[in-house]
């Protein structure tokens, strides 16, 4: 889980972009180290927030933008009658499946990313609840976007853990790479 985003190589403006959204990625599983599904689960605070939530919701929400980057249908349809089911774990879900999704997740945008002709390329994005207006969106757009919407998840998902255990992101890196900040 990267922590750090070095200067990219030269001219390597996708590996840039992706070096970020994949930092902020890492700051979401690294807050879910050590923890049991019940406790991903639970929800410290007045919000109706949890990790588990949080980390189904940025898998979801970045398969989604990447297939309508595509022409596609997103893999899983949100509407009002189903939305606050992304911000919780349903049926046989645990946390190690959504883990294991949002590699795939990654796997994909990096692969996306990686191949289309230029990052000016668009997509029209059509009127929806949280864009309100029939829009092209370059890749650059959809790059920045990602890397925005999953770093304030991950910063609710350090609010959180704190919560729940008294666990720091600084100690959370720590206990990722084996040591300690003492």
């Amino acid at each position: 889980m990267v922590t750090h985003v070095g200067p990219e190589e030269r001219g390597d403006e996708r590996g840039a972009l992706l070096a970020f959204v994949a930092e902020q990625r890492g700051g979401i599983r690294r807050a879910l180290l050590g923890l049991t599904d019940e406790q991903a689960s639970s929800r410290p605070s007045a919000s109706e927030l949890s990790l588990a939530g949080l980390l189904k919701h940025v898998a979801e929400i970045e398969q989604g933008w990447i297939a309508r980057a595509k022409g596609e249908p997103p893999a899983v349809h949100r509407d009002e009658s189903n939305w606050h089911e992304c911000f919780v774990l349903v049926g046989d879900e645990t946390v190690e499946s959504c883990l294991a999704y949002y590699e795939e997740v990654a796997a994909e945008t990096e692969a996306f990313i990686r191949a289309v002709p230029s990052l000016d390329d668009t997509f029209l994005l059509e009127k929806t609840p949280w864009h309100p207006k029939d829009e092209w969106l370059s890749m650059r757009w959809l790059c920045l976007h990602l890397i925005r919407e999953t770093a304030r998840h991950a910063g609710h998902a350090d609010i959180i853990r704190e919560s729940l255990d008294g666990a720091t992101a600084f100690e959370l890196v720590a206990k990722e790479q084996g040591g300690s900040w003492e």
